[in-house]
């Protein structure tokens, strides 16, 4: 098929929608945002274009378009896309809404025709993974087809563990309260461990992942470069949806005990950020370190 996604961003949400393009085929045109171009150029049978060269994607007719951006100006662009189907975000006159096979996904998004309070009550009962979702509503069974990442840069930064404590304005509630403390337990346990970085290319903030034996962050981007590299992580998840992460066998999951009362909010309250114990978070990560060292032997 000649396929045309469209997904921007969050980057760590470009980088789970990679899995689609294990069952599409070979012509798939992509358009992101810059950041996410970025891991999406490298790849195979890819034509990456950012938002800014978007008009260049009118070239063709597409078998199918798979818009999965819920804003307004995404919209009016894929509405001038000649396409036989589309899957996902689309325009009814000035009004955003959606296709009918993509309700499992956007029934519980913020443009679910439900309104945002019965989406996020239905996205709370969700157990499916999103690559469940948007598999099934395309046609496909979803297998545990893998992220599709570029090779990592070769960066110095290696050690045991790796800690991303960055939540990031959006979701302040993604953070977690105990990560020096974290650090401090794990350093005196013998391990070694590192505060990932800003870096200048998301490749090396790539390598800096792949470099070591354990991710601990939040619900983030780091998460998923973890699961595209196969780099066994610990996340903990305060405000939003565990289930929507499929783990590929490398994941442990801790979920907090107040999810529900701070499920999808995006203020900052100190109780949710604190509701996960220290002391689970070190066990899981031990736990983690010790599964992985059995099964290198």
């Amino acid at each position: 098929m000649n396929v045309l996604i469209v997904k921007l961003n969050a980057v760590g949400d470009v980088v789970r929608t990679t899995t689609l393009v294990n069952v599409l085929g070979r012509s798939v045109t992509w358009i992101t945002e810059d950041a996410g171009a970025e891991l999406l150029r490298p790849l195979d049978h890819i034509r990456c274009l950012t938002w800014s060269e978007r008009d260049q994607a009118l070239d063709r007719e597409y078998d199918l378009l798979i818009s999965l951006e819920d804003d307004l100006p995404v919209a009016r662009f894929t509405k001038e896309v000649s396409s036989r189907r589309v899957f996902g975000a689309c325009l009814d006159g000035d009004t955003i809404t959606y296709s009918d096979d993509a309700r499992a996904w956007f029934d519980l998004s913020l443009i679910s025709v439900y309104g945002r309070q019965r989406a996020d009550a239905l996205k709370l009962l969700n157990r499916r993974s999103y690559q469940e979702l948007v598999f099934e509503g395309l046609g496909f069974p979803f297998r545990g087809e893998p992220y599709l990442l570029p090779r990592p840069a070769s960066t110095p930064l290696a050690g045991d563990v790796a800690i991303a404590p960055v939540a990031g304005p959006v979701w302040p509630m993604k953070g977690w309260a105990y990560y020096d403390q974290l650090t401090a337990e794990l350093e005196r346990a013998g391990l070694t461990v590192n505060v990932l970085p800003r870096r200048v290319t998301l490749l090396e903030h790539l390598g800096d992942v792949a470099n070591h034996r354990c991710l601990v962050s939040g619900d983030s981007l780091p998460m998923h470069l973890a699961l595209g590299t196969g780099t066994p992580c610990v996340t903990l998840f305060n405000c939003t949806s565990p289930w929507e992460i499929h783990d590929y066998g490398v994941q442990t999951k801790i979920v907090s005990p107040l999810l529900e009362r701070f499920f999808y909010k995006r203020g900052l309250d100190e109780a949710a950020t604190t509701a996960i114990r220290l002391e689970d978070v070190c066990d899981a990560v031990m736990k983690r370190l010790d599964a992985s060292a059995a099964a290198a032997k």
